[in-house]
């Protein structure tokens, strides 16, 4: 990538990240003439639309899954076919939903499993407080 591009990619980068920090400012909303075509583009980007913009490159590995992996798609299949969501309240969920700290920060089943949690939060299925209650218990198992 030359450095033009990579420049380029940087200033993007910097305009997201200061709209979309990790942990988010209250701000005014510009008006319309202090909008410029960098927050315009970053305003209306969502983290997973990336076709067509430079990126560094990445090496093509084949990974084994693992079984924590192979667990998550099963469970969220089997959400799918008892009627809890359909496959595009996921994807727009685990891809839109989660803002760019998390789509990056998290691996790709990572996402299934946080989006398939707040579903169940969301539509009442569980508490917020017995989903605690779960994830303690399942983790003294293993300590």
């Amino acid at each position: 990538m030359s450095s033009t591009t990579r420049d380029k990619v940087m200033r993007h980068l910097d305009v997201v990240g200061h709209l979309q920090p990790a942990l988010h400012l209250p701000q005014h909303a510009p008006y319309p003439d202090l909008v410029d075509n960098a927050h315009y583009r970053a305003y209306t980007r969502m983290s997973h639309d990336v076709g067509g913009e430079p990126d560094v490159p990445i090496t093509w590995e084949e990974k084994e899954e693992e079984q924590w992996e192979h667990n998550t798609f099963v469970t969220c299949e089997v959400l799918a076919w008892r009627g809890i969501w359909n496959a595009e309240e996921r994807r727009r969920r685990q891809n839109v939903d989660v803002g760019q700290t998390q789509y990056l920060g998290l691996p790709y089943y990572g996402r299934w499993l946080l989006t398939a949690a707040r579903i169940l939060v969301d539509k009442q299925y569980v508490t917020g407080s017995e989903l605690s209650d779960k994830i303690a218990e399942v983790k003294k198992r293993y300590e």
